[in-house]
């Protein structure tokens, strides 16, 4: 069982930035295919970004377009969110969720049901 773990997350004021990582746990032959998602009280999970197992391809919901940017941080070989300009409505627990794809594969996806496994989720606030 692959258990993506979370970490980064906590109270912000609006405005100000957040980074949240995603560890993977590294199995051989396994290529790995990684979104973040998000679920504010009362609400259904919802894509925020994700990205390709090679890194080459990346993508975005509206609402965090040109704030958030995911990328890899190959030192600490963790998948990172990074969360500029943030607003109240960004408040939610974030999830990062793990796809195995096999090697070459240049998807990145934004469904949740895409995804084969979960973290157990970091609390983001954000205040006025």
């Amino acid at each position: 069982q692959v258990q993506p773990v979370e970490s980064g997350g906590g109270s912000v004021q609006a405005g100000r930035s957040l980074r949240l990582s995603c560890e993977v746990p590294e199995r051989t032959n396994d290529n790995w295919a990684v979104g973040w998602f998000r679920q504010a009280p009362g609400q259904e999970r919802e894509f925020v970004a994700a990205m390709s197992a090679s890194g080459g391809r990346t993508d975005y919901a509206d609402s965090v377009q040109g704030r958030f940017t995911i990328g890899r941080d190959n030192v600490k070989k963790t998948i990172d969110l990074q969360m500029n300009s943030l607003k109240p409505e960004d408040t939610a627990v974030y999830y990062c969720a793990a796809k195995s794809v096999y090697f070459g594969n240049a998807w990145s996806f934004t469904d949740v049901k895409d995804y084969d496994y979960w973290g157990q989720g970091t609390q983001v606030t954000v205040s006025t």
